[in-house]
């Protein structure tokens, strides 16, 4: 059963976000090698992930674990939704779509995939 894996906070401000989210919730918040991202332990939870926020209306977003992104894109569509950043590697981890619901909502869909380039 698809259920949340990962989500994302976007900030204006990384560091005053680390200093809020760390001290609020207590999690663990870490730079990941080789990109301008923190990953987010929340100890045991789905774990999620921080970065500058890239547009001014851009909310936290939570990714969904599916079998293939491609399947349950096609079922987005189908339902009425609609794919807003198509499928993208996350190379030697696997692959996203971000989508928007019938209500104007953004998720993210992902694949776990160790082979994605």
């Amino acid at each position: 059963m698809p259920s949340i894996v990962h989500f994302e906070v976007p900030a204006d401000d990384v560091q005053r976000a680390k200093t809020f989210y760390s001290n609020l919730f207590g999690w663990k918040i870490e730079g990941f090698p080789g990109m301008d991202y923190m990953m987010i332990d929340t100890y045991g939870a789905p774990g999620g992930g921080m970065m500058k926020r890239m547009h001014p209306d851009q909310q936290i977003t939570a990714y969904i674990g599916v079998p293939s992104v491609d399947e349950y894109s096609a079922k987005v569509e189908k339902l009425g939704g609609k794919i807003i950043v198509p499928k993208m590697a996350v190379p030697a981890m696997g692959y996203f779509v971000i989508c928007m619901d019938t209500e104007n909502n953004a998720f993210g869909i992902w694949e776990t995939d160790p082979k994605a380039k």
